[in-house]
């Protein structure tokens, strides 16, 4: 008899899940796509590589069940947890800068059954940290509270510069200020701001390494060393205006087949869509993040509190600027920072974390539609 009601309770459970999923399924979907996308670019882009390929969408599936099971975790509980996942991961960064390894820079740790970036978990932890200070304190925010939060976010941020990530750093920076910039800040005091950060950028100069530098100096003149620093970029702008409008078909480009192209696989990623798909398969992809992102901020607009608001809201402008900086390198617009282009990108640890953020995101919806935390 009481193994007929348990069963009658789930039962009950999975069609009201049916009937109420948790997760927003135009996101959904349009997340699914882009997944597609960026495995077929990967294969093309890995010379038909299956078991990269498959290694790959095994990792998206452990981060769409990650998503699923974040999306089930209430906001009131996650704004609770915040603090101790933020200090849990200042505390790994710790651990990196003691035990870390990596191909010329200590960005991984190996817990032997698992190998991950603990800076990419700030992705997540630094936005959900600064909505949760904000949430409790009157906005918009003056300059203690500006003060507080420019400490947390420059804690995380100077342990990966030294790392050394800068790029992965300056994309943390953001998504932390752009949950300053949400809480209504005045636009005075972000004047200011810009100010006081344009005055520090000639003393940060001083402090870059001198690979850093290579890099800012070579995005304004790459042909003064073809072969050695400015060989990135020019492929990489070769690749992207070889595509035309058209493209030259999937698995036809020259620059990664020919091993003309460095990190195609990953940084670079973007530059191998655009020389198969041209300048319409381009258009078609950024259109696809650019959905995504309307919809995360649609999400962020309905959102019924401030923690959840200010926390979706950073979420969602993080993802258009990781687009954004991704594409500005390709492009030979920004300088090459290491930045992998969300969803399509190979890379584990950057794939699970994207989407455990968009557990979050899922999570703040289903909040809305259910009108409780």
């Amino acid at each position: 008899m009481m193994i007929d009601e348990l069963l009658l309770q789930w039962r009950q459970r999975l069609a009201l899940m049916w009937r109420q999923p948790r997760i927003d399924l135009p996101l959904f979907g349009a997340l699914l796509l882009l997944m597609g996308v960026g495995l077929a670019t990967l294969y093309s882009a890995s010379d038909l590589d299956r078991g990269q390929v498959l290694l790959q969408a095994v990792r998206f599936a452990l981060g769409l069940v990650l998503m699923l099971v974040v999306a089930r975790i209430p906001p009131l509980t996650l704004r609770n947890w915040t603090p101790w996942l933020y200090i849990a991961s200042v505390v790994l960064l710790v651990v990196v800068a003691v035990l870390g390894e990596g191909r010329g820079a200590n960005r991984w740790l190996d817990l032997r059954i698992l190998r991950f970036q603990p800076s990419e978990l700030l992705k997540l932890t630094m936005p959900m940290m600064v909505a949760w200070y904000l949430s409790s304190r009157p906005l918009p925010p003056g300059w203690i509270t500006l003060g507080v939060v420019g400490g947390l976010i420059a804690v995380p941020v100077a342990l990966i510069a030294k790392q050394p990530d800068l790029g992965t750093a300056l994309l943390i920076a953001a998504s932390g200020a752009f949950g300053v910039f949400l809480s209504g800040l005045a636009w005075w005091r972000i004047g200011v701001l810009l100010v006081a950060f344009a005055g520090s950028l000639p003393v940060a100069w001083h402090f870059l390494h001198d690979f850093q530098r290579n890099r800012v100096l070579t995005l304004l003149d790459p042909e003064a060393d073809p072969l050695g620093n400015g060989w990135h970029i020019i492929q990489s702008k070769i690749a992207v205006g070889s595509g035309g409008l058209w493209g030259k078909g999937w698995h036809h480009g020259t620059q990664s087949r020919l091993e003309f192209l460095p990190e195609h696989t990953t940084d670079f990623i973007f530059s191998v869509f655009a020389e198969e798909w041209g300048l319409v398969g381009v258009l078609l992809l950024l259109g696809l993040y650019l959905f995504i992102i309307a919809r995360c901020l649609w999400i962020a607009k309905e959102a019924k509190d401030t923690y959840t608001r200010l926390l979706a809201g950073a979420i969602s402008m993080a993802l258009f600027v990781y687009v954004l900086v991704n594409g500005g390198m390709i492009t030979g617009m920004l300088p090459v920072v290491g930045v992998p282009l969300p969803l399509v990108s190979y890379g584990g640890t950057s794939a699970v974390s994207l989407l455990a953020s968009f557990g979050v995101l899922m999570s703040i919806y289903a909040s809305r539609k259910a009108g409780a935390d």
